[in-house]
């Protein structure tokens, strides 16, 4: 085991790369030095030899001498800061903050001791100004103004603590939990859509009393066949994918043409027999269908009142839409065929004459954009009005495809050479990686953060509430060098006060509850920093227990999070009682322990819920598959957690997992159709009369009841 002391290690720990982590099981494991160098190199710190490390560190305490003023400040509502201000030694120098209301506000200066800086023989000094405590919250300027000119940077002030989740919190509920794309209808082009959305989420509010729809990521994949299934590794984390259009509600529809209207239908009927099969689902016809049907839409001229909706989203998505429409309309040329190389590589020649020339496409994308846009609205209305609190809860993938619009457009804040993914666990002990380049931590700085801002602002527009996955990414991501194993790799740390704060700013203005999925292996303190800004945490029942690994009771689970009994990752509640989880890990060769080891071990972990269960009086001895996921969900139900997530797949009965993490091919992930216990097609509107769906959130629902 390598030394955590010497100047690598050093290095690496000052420039927030951890040398060394807690694994799963609580052993400490060291960082291999080679990984370590792969890492920084990966943040532009390349080390080949200890003068390597005197030339950086040099150079990082020079950064800040060179600009005036540092390129963005987060601070929080309440707690004031100071500002570093760089002039040249002897300057003299004034700061005023302009507010984003108009406003002004002449800051004050304050000591500074600093002696100067000789930087390239000019000597050069620090002022500081104090940005006080009870500035509005939102995104101002700072302006420097020195005799040599002024400087601007942005200031972001935050809230303390995200206040939208109050309300709810004030009378606990509960919502269904769907994996929106195996949720069909007979309306549906044999991908469940976002009519479809709509409509379950107005059934779960009428029929059984539901606060919340939470749905998988939306984003977008390729714009053309063959398409990336999981939805957790989109090509871009802002924008939505057109598989999830319902086309028959596009306005223009009804202005097609006879013929037009035909061709369309036609299209619809050669995919929708894909909404009885039971087997799997096919993305790539849908989504082929999909766009021949708009092109027809396209050709229906907007009147005059739809294009000033139009012009309206795209003034308010600004750049980042007509880049992400510019990459869409490039991609559809090249996806699939012997160029599509040139998607890692796109200059700017390439890309100002893609500009001129795909003009007409690049309208196309940016009309379907808003078109998602607008039913995302619709969903989001229906639900509210249908009796949700909270309405549809989006979810947020971690990363990004390694070539896609995100890595093309956001590449001077992402960084190369390294992966995200995550070290080995008890569910998956070879560790994963997930292909996606993390956030820079410092070219985001650099970027003020706008780019997770304007991420977020997207998402948030339609948005009850919003799911982070591994929320703990914005502590710190596990980061793997091209070229090493998934277990092979270290963490690097971020601001999460300016990431969190930012996420919680971006949440109150737009009224969106924010649940981050804090899952896995983290500093003890991280959920009490969560909870202290408001941001909900996840917990799933087969994963919580006390200090001594016993299940925890109902009461001692935490307040403010959202409770589950699984998660897409797991099987359906019927499939992991049956242990199918471990049967398939060793079908597919991820266990690292032999199959009966592991069988017993799961085996008797899920006995002791069971156990629990009985002693709480909710299960009955042999009771049947249908009382056990219902007693289940009543434990739950007693905890003090302000929200509750209950599976459809629960609902109905299905026992299929939808994905395997650490697996591609080996298993059709995310492409499992919902079913029910007969392994029967089930539809939204089946749902609505379906009597086991309506026991289970029955018992939900009276159970936060009789809290």
């Amino acid at each position: 085991m390598a030394s955590d002391s010497s100047p690598l290690r050093d290095l690496a720990r000052d420039l927030g790369v951890s040398t060394d982590y807690r694994g799963w099981d609580g052993t400490r494991r060291a960082v291999a030095d080679d990984t370590l160098r792969a890492v920084l190199a990966a943040l532009g710190a390349e080390v080949t030899s200890e003068r390597d490390i005197a030339r950086i560190r040099a150079e990082h305490e020079r950064v800040p001498w060179r600009r005036t003023l540092p390129p963005v400040t987060v601070l929080r509502e309440d707690l004031g800061t100071t500002v570093p201000v760089h002039v040249d030694h002897g300057t003299t120098v004034t700061a005023r903050l302009l507010l984003e209301d108009g406003g002004r506000r002449d800051l004050e200066q304050v000591e500074d001791f600093t002696p100067p800086y000789d930087l390239d023989g000019q000597l050069r000094g620090r002022a500081r100004f104090r940005l006080p405590a009870g500035l509005p919250l939102g995104w101002h300027r700072l302006v420097a103004a020195t005799s040599s000119g002024p400087a601007e940077a942005d200031v972001v002030v935050t809230p303390a603590r995200l206040t939208v989740q109050d309300a709810v919190a004030a009378r606990p509920g509960f919502g269904v939990q769907a994996q929106l794309y195996s949720v069909r209808s007979q309306r549906s082009w044999g991908i469940g859509d976002l009519g479809d959305m709509r409509d379950l989420a107005a059934i779960s509010a009428t029929r059984h009393g539901a606060d919340f729809l939470l749905v998988n990521p939306l984003h977008a994949s390729y714009p053309t066949p063959p398409v990336e299934p999981s939805p957790y590794l989109p090509v871009t984390r802002r924008f939505t994918s057109v598989l999830y259009l319902r086309i028959e509600d596009v306005p223009e529809y009804r202005d097609l043409s006879v013929v037009a209207r035909q061709t369309v239908q036609l299209l619809r009927g050669d995919v929708e027999g894909w909404n009885a099969r039971a087997d799997h689902l096919e993305r790539d016809e849908v989504l082929a269908a999909k766009l021949e049907a708009l092109e027809e839409l396209f050709a229906v001229p907007l009147t005059a009142g739809r294009r000033a909706l139009l012009d309206a989203y795209r003034r308010r998505e600004g750049q980042g839409l007509e880049d992400f429409a510019l990459w869409s309309a490039i991609a559809e040329q090249v996806h699939g065929t012997a160029d599509e190389a040139v998607l890692g590589d796109l200059g700017d020649a390439a890309v100002e004459r893609a500009r001129v020339e795909l003009a007409e496409r690049i309208e196309f994308h940016v009309w379907t954009q808003w078109l998602l846009d607008e039913q995302m609205g619709a969903a989001q209305v229906a639900a509210r009005e249908a009796g949700m609190r909270v309405g549809i809860m989006h979810d947020l993938a971690v990363g990004v495809e390694q070539i896609g619009a995100d890595s093309w457009r956001l590449r001077h804040v992402l960084a190369r050479g390294a992966a995200v993914g995550a070290p080995a666990d008890q569910y998956n002990q070879q560790g994963q990686n997930w292909h996606q380049p993390p956030w820079h931590p410092e070219q985001l700085r650099e970027a003020s953060y706008r780019p997770w801002r304007d991420m977020l602002r997207t998402l948030m527009r339609h948005a009850g509430a919003l799911r982070i996955d591994h929320v703990l990414g914005l502590f710190r991501l596990w980061w793997i060098p091209e070229g090493h194993e998934a277990s092979d790799g270290a963490y690097v740390s971020y601001d999460h006060e300016a990431m969190i704060g930012i996420l919680a700013l971006e949440a109150q203005r737009s009224g969106t509850v924010v649940v981050g999925e804090d899952l896995g292996t983290f500093e003890p303190w991280v959920r009490e920093y969560l909870v202290d800004r408001g941001i909900l945490g996840t917990s799933i029942l087969w994963f919580e227990h006390d200090d001594e690994g016993r299940p925890l009771r109902a009461e001692d689970y935490r307040a403010l999070c959202m409770a589950s009994v699984n998660t897409h990752d797991l099987p359906p509640t019927a499939g992991y009682l049956a242990g199918d989880h471990v049967a398939l890990r060793h079908e597919l060769g991820l266990l690292e322990r032999p199959l009966e080891q592991e069988q017993a071990a799961d085996a008797a972990g899920r006995e002791q819920v069971l156990d629990l269960l009985r002693s709480e009086g909710l299960l009955e001895p042999g009771a049947d598959l249908e009382a056990t996921v219902i007693a289940l969900h009543r434990h739950l139900a007693r905890t003090p957690s302000v929200l509750l997530g209950v599976s459809l797949v629960d609902c109905v009965g299905e026992r299929r997992i939808q994905n395997q993490p650490g697996t591609d091919e080996e298993y059709p992930n995310w492409r499992i159709p919902l079913a029910d216990a007969d392994g029967q097609v089930i539809g939204v509107d089946e749902i609505a009369e379906d009597p086991r769906t309506a026991r289970l959130l029955a018992a939900v629902r009276d159970g936060l009841r009789a809290r």
